[in-house]
């Protein structure tokens, strides 16, 4: 069956001193004379310049090959109020960020922010037009990395098989020989040969989900050129490893009362249910009578997998409505609008090689067979698709060097941002990150669903707090919890600055195609 129908309805996730020893976290290359000039058509935008850096494909080897980091930059037109620079990550893994400065400035970055920084965007290694890589994926592969909902053990079997195959694919490929080397750590190490480069003491940083770990990593291995740090939807701490993969499906659970509540109250346009609990029936009830074969095109699989990209955003309630009335008056699945175009192959390949290099996943599929039993269980929405075995069971490297651990030593120069009810990065994984970070950081917690605060949810609280601290410096003196408003915070907005703000953000939510 096809999964990838219903999934473009939403998104399309002390030790540090040791791993310093073996890959020295330092740049050590001289800074470079950066020459600016205009971007790539496809990432052009006013006022945006581009430029393309070398960096060493190995660390431990700084003489060795050499790869290529694209990098934008949207400069500061105040230089009476610049501060710095501020490099910037959409998440992913795998998403590329050339179009990051613009996106945010579209989303509502407001002035007092673009004045204070240089707006960096790169596109990691590996992505994009920084050096690619590929694992030559047919288009029947070109699906979430996110398994599949697994009915039972045998369908976990095989998805095993299924994956083992793009496993070799990965190995098999041209870019092969650069497969061990595209890790979270040499990214971070990529960020710091950008600010060497610009001739910066320091950075500021703005990551969104994966990019949250992305900016715990720079922080832990370079933490003395750090000044302000912005974690945006948070994962754990240790990135996208098995346990934030099952943590998807408490994600989900977390979220989908703000979809049945939604629905409810439009009943008499959808007809999905006149309560939340009559919409979350009505789930169940669509879920088992696709999972029967009785609908062509889609399967349970794929309705469930809609349903949680569905769930990133509330501008996404609408379609998603629309889809499950269709499949349960009709029986048919209408398609929906594709997302910003992007190259799909590169960022599920980029985002493979990350997400196996960075952690060490259990190679036995019996143990993904019995954690999606257990929560199968705990969690029946997703549970047995977050737990379900990815490609990284098979992966054909070990780990060049121990995973980076997210520790607590270094400036108190870190703000986390976090929705209550996120579906990628659930709040039980940024308290682990926020425990991992120690006193170098706060938290600021919004009532709100979706994955995104800053810029992306219209909730005062949260935004102003990050507003407040990218541009003086301060944060909450503690841990502090925003309460739920009525949105709006961007209604000033003329229609024409609105609608590019939600194409701004939609194109943002298409480089998250896990988180």
């Amino acid at each position: 069956m096809n999964r990838s129908v219903l999934s473009r309805i939403g998104t399309l996730t002390a030790a540090a001193v040791t791993v310093a020893v073996l890959v020295p976290a330092t740049a050590s290359a001289a800074a470079s004379s950066v020459v600016w000039g205009p971007c790539p058509e496809d990432v052009a935008a006013p006022g945006v310049q581009c430029t393309t850096l070398k960096v060493p494909l190995d660390y431990r080897n700084p003489g060795g090959p050499t790869i290529d980091v694209a990098v934008s930059k949207l400069a500061s037109t105040k230089p009476a109020k610049r501060r710095g620079i501020m490099l910037t990550n959409p998440g992913g893994p795998g998403g590329p960020g050339l179009t990051m400065p613009d996106s945010l400035r579209a989303a509502g970055m407001p002035s007092s922010v673009l004045d204070a920084y240089d707006i960096i965007g790169f596109d990691p290694r590996g992505i994009g037009r920084s050096t690619p890589v590929t694992c030559d994926l047919k288009p029947e592969q070109l699906v979430s990395n996110v398994p599949p909902y697994a009915r039972d053990a045998a369908a976990v079997a095989e998805r095993a098989k299924d994956v083992a195959g793009v496993a070799k694919q990965c190995g098999d490929s041209k870019t092969a020989a650069n497969l061990p080397y595209i890790t979270t750590a040499n990214t971070a190490r990529d960020m710091d040969r950008i600010r060497e480069a610009l001739g910066e003491k320091k950075l500021s940083y703005y990551g969104v989900s994966y990019g949250s770990y992305l900016g715990a990593v720079y922080s832990t291995l370079f933490p003395q050129q750090t000044d302000r740090v912005v974690l945006d939807s948070v994962t754990g701490p240790g990135g996208l490893d098995p346990a934030t993969s099952r943590r998807l499906a408490e994600g989900f659970q977390d979220r989908f009362p703000d979809f049945a509540k939604w629905a409810a109250a439009r009943h008499a346009s959808y007809g999905l249910g006149r309560t939340p609990q009559q919409v979350t029936a009505k789930f169940y009830e669509l879920a088992a009578k696709l999972d029967s074969g009785t609908v062509p095109g889609v399967d349970g699989a794929a309705f469930r997998m809609g349903t949680f990209g569905a769930l990133y955003s509330t501008t996404a309630f609408p379609t998603l409505a629309q889809q499950w009335q269709a499949l349960d008056s009709e029986g048919v699945m209408k398609q929906s609008a594709q997302a910003a175009q992007i190259d799909v192959g590169n960022l599920l390949s980029g985002q493979l090689h990350v997400v196996c290099n960075d952690g060490n996943w259990p190679e036995n599929v019996g143990t993904y067979q019995r954690n999606v039993e257990k929560d199968r269980v705990k969690y029946p929405m997703f549970g047995a698709a977050g737990a379900n075995i990815w490609a990284c069971a098979f992966w054909p490297s070990e780990p060049i060097e121990p995973q980076v651990r997210i520790g607590d030593r270094g400036p108190s120069n870190i703000l986390l941002v976090q929705n209550l009810r996120d579906p990628a990065t659930p709040l039980s994984g940024a308290k682990e990150m926020r425990r991992a970070l120690g006193d170098r950081t706060r938290m600021v917690s919004v009532d709100d669903g979706g994955h995104g605060v800053w810029l992306t949810s219209e909730n005062a609280c949260g935004n102003n707090a990050v507003n407040r601290f990218f541009v003086e410096g301060k944060r909450p003196a503690h841990d502090t919890a925003c309460a739920a408003d009525k949105g709006g915070l961007f209604d000033s907005m003329t229609p024409q600055q609105r609608q590019d703000r939600e194409k701004a953000l939609d194109e943002v939510r298409s480089k998250q195609r896990v988180f």
